[in-house]
């Protein structure tokens, strides 16, 4: 029975690699983005979930979780950094069918993101108050961002390996695996969020624990398939190896998600304490608003995710044809259903604010327009986050950089205090949507400059016979 198993194992772990290669690109890349599609949008829903059920007790506690997103960014910061560089390296190896070289890289990764998540539990314990503060919590809401912060700050080091573990799937074409892993967990939380959060009557410190579970449900099945040898990577902490190749790749890749992540904390600090300058309201109506457009932020993500290692492990391969015409795919498609998405969501944005502020005009205006305006410029963003995923795909880690860290850096930063100033609240709202425009004068010349990159590649792989 053992033999039969192994036997089958192989079998899939062979057929994910030739899929990548000769399957309709089309198909492949759907199969590749739907469950991560769903995973992220599960996780969105358990995003939201604790904001709803954390509305029933007031503005101030709604802000208090608004302002622990950031919380959430700070742990992503070096996890997802390892993980998208860590993702990106192993599918091109395993394109070059270097499979045990692919399965040091996810150890490095998986363990380095364990000691970064052990450090942020530590200081952020520690230094609770100064960090909350520091994070945008306005006197009003102190308290209740330290209750939620606590928890959360407990599954630290177990997040920060969730991302690498949850994107080195999906590198190896395993996206159902990963899809369980983060939305079974996901699923549970907004399950769990009534009963700590009410039942219990444990307030927001009750919508933190029921995170914090969540969590480790999502670690264990996703550590699950590599302890078990169902993955074409081996986990193990004999595959542990920092040397100097390892470490370039991951960082020179996943720097771009570390920077974008960084960058998204202090835009958030930043734009949390404007608003929250203004009124706790404001700074609710923003985090409710940030929360609601994850959705579509999701589908275009986890699209993004199931495009990038196609196109990595064709680059790997040298089928630059391939390499082509998925991002031709996937552009028109993420063009297409966000513009779909968008006038879905602007049309019904007032109803879904009332959910969760039935008695506050306020926060009912600035999260309204906030969702209107971000949803016009969305098919811009879906655009650009292909373009993005494309340059970490091929390992052009300037671009990568470049457009990661746009959106909510250098497109953002510059105009956030003029628009507020300018603006008051209605700045505020605008801000984001404004940013996201911004980024097309940076994608546009980045793109024609990649694509002629992988023209060239191509042109050069036809003549070498001729050559020859």
């Amino acid at each position: 029975m053992v033999i039969e198993m192994t036997d089958l194992e192989k079998e899939k772990q062979d057929y994910r690699k030739t899929m990548m290669l000769k399957e309709p690109l089309p198909k492949v890349i759907t199969k590749m983005a739907v469950p991560s599609i769903i995973a992220f949008l599960i996780t969105s829903i358990y995003n939201l979930a604790d904001t709803f059920f954390v509305s029933a007790l007031g503005t101030n506690a709604t802000a208090a979780v608004s302002v622990n997103a950031s919380l959430d960014q700070i742990i992503m910061m070096a996890g997802s950094m390892l993980a998208v560089g860590a993702a990106s390296y192993i599918s091109r190896l395993l394109g070059a069918k270097k499979d045990e070289k692919a399965s040091r890289v996810l150890s490095t990764a998986f363990f380095l993101a364990l000691g970064f998540g052990t450090v942020v539990m530590v200081l952020g314990t520690v230094f609770m108050r100064p960090m909350v503060r520091l994070l945008g919590a306005t006197a009003t809401c102190e308290q209740y961002a330290i209750e939620y912060a606590t928890y959360v700050l407990l599954v630290a080091p177990l997040m920060a390996t969730t991302f690498v573990m949850n994107q080195c799937l999906r590198a190896e074409g395993s996206a159902m695996l990963s899809m369980i892993g983060m939305g079974f967990g996901g699923i549970l939380n907004c399950f769990l969020d009534p009963v700590f959060i009410f039942y219990l009557d444990l307030g927001v410190a009750g919508a933190s624990m029921a995170t914090a579970i969540s969590k480790l449900i999502s670690f264990s099945i996703l550590i699950f398939p590599y302890l078990t040898r169902r993955s074409l990577l081996r986990l193990s902490l004999r595959n542990f190896q920092c040397n100097r190749d390892i470490i370039r790749q991951i960082v020179s890749v996943g720097s771009s998600s570390m920077f974008r992540s960084g960058l998204a904390v202090v835009s958030a600090i930043v734009l949390n304490n404007i608003a929250g300058s203004i009124s706790d309201s404001v700074l609710a109506g923003i985090g409710v608003s940030t929360k609601i457009m994850m959705f579509p932020f999701g589908i275009i993500l986890g699209f993004g995710t199931g495009f990038q290692p196609v196109a990595g492990f064709n680059w790997g391969a040298e089928r630059y044809d391939r390499v082509l015409d998925s991002y031709h795919f996937a552009s028109r498609t993420a063009i297409i259903g966000a513009a779909v998405m968008g006038l879905l969501l602007a049309v019904f944005a007032g109803p879904l604010i009332v959910l969760f502020a039935e008695t506050d005009p306020e926060m009912q205006m600035a999260g309204a327009l906030s969702i209107r305006l971000q949803c016009l410029a969305l098919p811009v963003h879906g655009w650009v986050a292909v373009v993005n995923m494309f340059c970490a795909a091929l390992g052009n880690a300037k671009g990568a950089v470049l457009l990661s860290t746009s959106r909510q850096g250098t497109c953002f930063l510059p105009i956030v205090y003029p628009m507020a100033h300018w603006g008051g609240a209605y700045g505020v709202a605008a801000v984001q949507a404004a940013a996201d425009i911004l980024t097309l004068f940076l994608a546009v010349p980045l793109i024609r400059r990649v694509k002629r990159q992988v023209r060239a590649a191509h042109e050069a792989q036809d003549r070498a016979p001729l050559a020859v």
